[in-house]
């Protein structure tokens, strides 16, 4: 696993001159000239103070502009890297070592009262010497930013890169089991899956296309968001969704959930865990990803769907460590006109599925999946294929051919 350098840090005191009065004398002043006292200003070079209130203008008008009102430091992005999972047979990802984030900037909170007139006057030359006074208040600068980030808009198609580490000290708890990762950001269950605008295509009308992708995103929510199947349950309302008339589909997910294989593995479409062994912390999952539909033959609407779920566990035994698997599945699903299809009016089809997971025993086929935790014994085969960013989505899924488990960069 490759670790990230500390992000830079512009008020590090080590980078400072040191200021011309110490902390006890200008709090002292300010308060005295708060209440309209009488001690003289610091000496302070004049020019210099109007040098110093410019620039530090410049930064809030800088830190206005910036989303979530700016003071955050840069973090470097993940090399892009995926792997294929064949249709039904889902690629086992472990992790290595606890993915720890590195300590954000943390920022100082200090009041000053002043006068207007002359008291508004000393201010600026405290400023000039001490600028945190102020940067310190800026919006977006203090530490619960990062406890409550900016939800992302939604994503509409595939980004350009990985996105950045987050900044904000430790790993996932009990209480917060998304920090440290970029799914805090992310939208709650049910709620990311946002449906595109409908219309007409391939002879059928803009109600059918509604229908499909409402049928769609249905699939997902009873698939991989539904508490009961998350902890071990049969995807029964899933099923129920399918079409029986689709040659073979339900008979072989029967099959998979009663036997499971390498070939016949239920978590190529559904996620569960396996209840004596884990369960969810909290009630929420994290989702990110998009959905669009197209035209297939006449009476024929397809609807491609590439979501990433971000599912915090623990013991089920107890234990307050918080590990995150994370899966990410890009399905097609068809709706057919049964006037010109062998098929059941409002029911799917699937046509392909595949999918990615992270932080999951390796070669480990039971019908569950297993996340890694650093304390308990290895179970699966060793890890051996190439190293993978779970939150990457700059890539389709199966972009890169790969042999073999891989490691995870974070989760």
């Amino acid at each position: 696993m490759s670790t990230v350098p500390p992000d830079e840090r512009p008020d590090d005191a080590s980078d400072r001159p040191s200021p011309s009065i110490s902390d006890d004398e200008l709090e002292s002043f300010l308060r005295e000239a708060a209440e309209g006292g009488g001690a003289p200003a610091p000496e302070e070079p004049s020019a210099r103070a109007r040098m110093v209130t410019a620039r530090l203008r410049a930064q809030e008008e800088a830190a206005r502009r910036a989303p979530g009102g700016g003071g955050r430091g840069k973090w470097p992005r993940r090399k892009r890297r995926t792997a294929k999972a064949s249709a039904g047979t889902p690629e086992g990802w472990r992790t290595g070592p606890a993915w720890q984030e590195m300590n954000g900037t943390r920022t100082r909170r200090r009041r000053a009262g002043a006068v207007i007139g002359v008291a508004l006057a000393v201010a600026l030359a405290a400023v000039a010497v001490r600028p945190s006074l102020v940067t310190d208040r800026l919006p977006g600068g203090g530490p619960e930013a990062a406890a409550s980030p900016t939800p992302l808009p939604a994503e509409t198609a595939l980004p350009s890169g990985a996105p950045g580490q987050v900044a904000g000290a430790g790993g996932p708890t009990r209480e917060r089991p998304f920090r440290g990762s970029p799914a805090l950001r992310w939208a709650d269950g049910a709620e990311a899956i946002e449906l595109p605008e409908a219309k007409a295509v391939a002879g059928m009308s803009k109600a059918d296309v509604e229908l499909a992708l409402r049928r769609t995103k249905e699939f997902l929510v009873a698939a991989n968001l539904d508490p009961a199947v998350i902890a071990g349950g049969r995807p029964e309302k899933a099923l129920a969704l399918l079409d029986p008339e689709a040659p073979d589909l339900l008979p072989d997910l029967r099959r998979a959930l009663r036997e499971p294989t390498r070939d016949h593995d239920p978590v190529g479409l559904f996620s569960r865990f396996a209840p004596d062994d884990v369960r969810l912390a909290g009630d929420v999952v994290k989702v990110r990803g998009h959905m669009s539909f197209a035209a297939g033959d006449p009476g024929e609407i397809e609807v491609h769907a590439d979501y990433t779920f971000v599912y915090p566990l623990v013991r089920s035994g107890g234990g307050d460590h918080v590990e995150r698997t994370i899966v990410r599945r890009d399905i097609t699903t068809l709706l057919l006109d049964p006037d010109r299809w062998i098929a059941t009016r409002g029911k799917l089809a699937i046509k392909t599925y595949n999918v990615e997971t992270y932080n999951n025993a390796c070669e480990v086929y039971d019908g569950y999946l297993h996340p890694v935790f650093p304390e308990a014994r290895a179970t699966g085969a060793p890890a051996t294929g190439p190293a993978a960013d779970p939150y990457d989505r700059s890539q389709a899924v199966g972009a890169t051919e790969h042999e073999g488990c891989g490691t995870v960069t974070r989760t």
